[in-house]
Parts: C-alpha cells; structure tokens; sequence
C-alpha cells in the first residue's frame, strides 16, 4: 500500500481513538462543578457522593486521554516531517500555549481536586473543580487553534521555498481567531458537553432500570438532562454558523458534504443519500434547492459545486465525506428530539416511569462519541487534499525516508496497545459503575 495512505491511516487510528477521552474530560468536568455547587449551594450528602463518584471516573479517562495524545507528537516528527518544519511555527506557538495554560492549569487542579477532600475547604475544592474543567476546556482551544489554522490560515508568512518552505507567525492573534477557529471551538465544546452528560444518563438510567440508588440517581440524571438537552439544541446552531464558514472559505468542502457537483447552481439539501462519483449523481431523498436556502435564504441561489474545482483540487472520497457528514446531521438531530422530549416528560413529572426511554438513554452514550468522530472525518477528509488548504498538499506533507513496512509495524504495535488500553478503560469504568457511588463506609446512604 502506498506509504502516504499508511500514514494517514496510522494518524487517523491515533487520533480517533485519543478522541474518545478528551471530550469526556470536559463534559464530564461540567457535570462535576455542577454537581459540587449544588453541593455547597444545599449542604446535600448525595452531591457531594455524586462529585467523588464521578471524580473517579473523571481521572481514569484524564489519565488514558494523556497517554493515548502523547503519541501524536512523535508521529509528526516520524511520518510527517516535512509538514512538521511547514507548521512547526504555527502549532509550536499553540501547543505550548496548552501545555503550559492547559495541562498545567488542569493537571494541578487535579490534584487538589483528587487528594484534597479533607485537606481544603470545600470552597477551594470547588474551586479546583472549576479549575481542573476551565483547563480542559483551554486544552481544547489551542488543539482545535491549530487544526482551524489547517483549514483557513491566517496571520502568518511563508519563508523559504520547496522543502524548506514553513509558514512563520506574522500576528499571533489573526492565528489564533483564524475564520473559521471560534465556530469549530464553540462546536467542540458542545460535542464534549454532550458526550459527558450522555455518559451520566447512561450510568444512571442503569441504576433506575435496576432499582438502585434511585433517588441519587434522579438527582444526577436530570443534572445531564438539563444540560443535553440545552446543549443538543445550542450545537444545532453552532453547526449552522459553521457550515456557513465553510461555504465561504471551503467551497469544495462544502460540496463534497452534500455531493453537489454542477459549477454553480442551486444546490438541494440532502436528509439521506449515496453519491456516485463517476456519474456525478447522488440517489436520495432531499429538499430542492435546500442548501442554497440555508446558505444564502434563497432557494434558487448557486452554490459552488466540484466542478469548479480541478480533479487534483477535490475531496479524493466524495460518498465516505457526504455519509459522515450526514450521519453527524442524524444524531444530532435525533439527541434533540430524545432530549426534548425526556425533559417534556420532566416537566410532567413522569420522566422515570417510562422504562423504555430509559433504556434508549442507557445504550444512547454510544451515539455523541459517533457524532464527534464522523464530525472530525467530515472536516479532516472534507479539506483534502491540502493538509494546510491552499497551501501544502498532503502528499507532499508526510516523511520521504518512511518506508510503508515501518509504518505498518508501528501501526499493529499501536492498535495492539490502543486496544488493551480500551480494554483497561472499560474495566476500570464497569468495575466503578458496578461499584456504584458509595464507599462501604456510606452505604446507609444507598436506596434499593
């Protein structure tokens, strides 16, 4: 296989397994300081439990999230080095930034947080709370900073040419609030949100349907509920802001996402689908003249289609960014309506006696963790072939002494490891879920 393929594939294991545990991170740090401050607001027993139990968990997925990120950094030295001197500037700025604002502000809080139950005063702890979740949220910022500068550069300069060509910081600020960096953060941060509180729903819809720890429980659940279901609706329309950006600075992006083809026509918006890329036509069902309507609010306005663009210039995988980008649309689509009508249900004070939503909920945590890869697939595949659009192609961005068995080495070696330490987060996080919120010390606490 070629070798440039290889290590695209090799990065986008690596990522997409990292990706799994940094935005629990952050949905779950939300949950926590919510948790704590109804604790200190109430003086209540169960929102303190409900903080230490998902401290737990808090620190098993920090600590996996770590250890699976650090290899990242070696692959941009070992498989894509001349993309690593053409950035070097760029993401060296910003990734330091989230070193030391980041994983400082949000490793030492941790600690606190984690030893200092009955050291501190409950409102430091509670402030380490909002510490260890404001520093996840600033890791975020300046790992999306740098990805954004990959798709709409700005405040720099390019120095020297060919290989030695690199992009230089000329305004650290116009880099940092590129086009298209603050909408994709907003919309990060919503998917964390939502992973985390579907993790709390899903935990303890399970308690519910099994009949333990019911009142804590209920207390947690609508925490996460309250909290999807403002989210769910929010992300909506950060997406749409978004998209927006993309029509404007990733045309052929865009086009790829609803497999528009003719150089400048009206354009449908497509509810499901399947392109074929030799024929140029896409079998499904959509609203004529839709993405027109929701890009420019005419739904006889052109839109930039793949034909305006050279073949070399295109999305290589037109129907995998068009699927992705279309599965995202339907579970975030779907976590609304679930949401929405739980906290209808809420509202009617029936919420627990449905038994059959809450096993939709129990087995629903799966569905923001998809949403969060395929969005991340629909953007990274959706720029190609630029790794630095406009500017530096893909193929001309990854190591030339690499040879394709080195990386296919490294690639078993990183999905054996990958593999056991999923296995390990799974055990880890079912023997604390098993476990439940109490300590033995606490069981008079516990409902039945």
């Amino acid at each position: 296989m070629d070798v440039e393929i290889l290590a695209r594939i090799q990065f986008a294991f690596t990522v997409a397994f990292h990706y799994i545990y940094p935005p629990l991170s952050i949905g779950i740090g939300l949950i926590m300081v919510i948790m704590e401050g109804l604790y200190l607001k109430t003086g209540k027993k169960e929102y303190e439990v409900l903080t230490r139990f998902w401290l737990k968990i808090f620190a098993i997925t920090f600590g996996i999230g770590v250890a699976t990120g650090i290899i990242m950094e070696f692959e941009f030295g070992t498989n894509w080095a001349v993309y690593s001197r053409y950035v070097g500037d760029i993401f060296g700025s910003a990734l330091a930034a989230e070193g030391l604002f980041a994983f400082g502000l949000e490793s030492t809080f941790l600690g606190i947080l984690i030893f200092g139950w009955n050291r501190v005063s409950p409102k430091v702890h509670f402030i380490s709370a909002i510490g260890v979740f404001l520093g996840s949220m600033f890791s975020a910022i300046w790992i999306v900073v740098a990805n954004s500068w990959q798709q709409t550069p700005a405040g720099y300069h390019i120095v020297g040419e060919g290989f030695n060509a690199r992009a230089e910081v000329t305004d650290f600020w116009a880099m940092v609030f590129n086009p298209s960096s603050v909408d994709r953060i907003i919309h990060v941060w919503q998917g964390a949100f939502l992973a985390g509180a579907f993790l709390v729903l899903s935990v303890h819809a399970y308690y519910l349907l099994k009949g333990k720890y019911i009142e804590i429980s209920k207390k947690a659940f609508k925490i996460a509920l309250l909290v999807a279901t403002i989210v769910s609706f929010t992300q909506l329309i950060s997406g749409h802001s978004s998209a927006d950006g993309v029509a404007e600075n990733q045309p052929a992006k865009l086009a790829a996402m609803e497999g528009h083809y003719d150089k400048s026509a009206p354009a449908d918006l497509y509810l499901f689908g399947w392109v074929d890329n030799e024929s140029q036509k896409v079998t499904g069902l959509s609203i004529p003249g839709g993405l027109s309507f929701l890009v420019h609010q005419n739904f006889d306005a052109p839109i930039t289609g793949l034909n305006a663009f050279p073949k070399e210039d295109r999305p290589g995988q037109i129907n995998a960014v068009f699927q992705f980008y279309h599965i995202m649309i339907f579970i975030g689509l779907f976590l609304i309506a679930l949401t929405f009508y739980a906290s209808f249900l809420w509202w009617r004070g029936i919420l627990f006696e449905k038994k059959w939503l809450l096993k939709i909920f129990a087995f629903s945590v799966i569905l923001p963790q998809i949403a969060n890869q395929v969005g991340w697939f629909t953007a990274e595949m959706g720029r190609q072939p630029w790794i630095v659009y406009g500017h530096l192609r893909t193929s001309e961005g990854f190591s030339q002494e690499v040879t394709a068995n080195q990386i296919v080495f490294s690639l078993v070696l990183f999905t054996v490891v990958y593999a056991l330490l999923l296995l390990l987060f799974l055990y880890s996080l079912n023997k604390k879920i098993k476990h439940g919120p109490y300590d033995e010390a606490e069981h008079q606490y516990e409902i039945i």
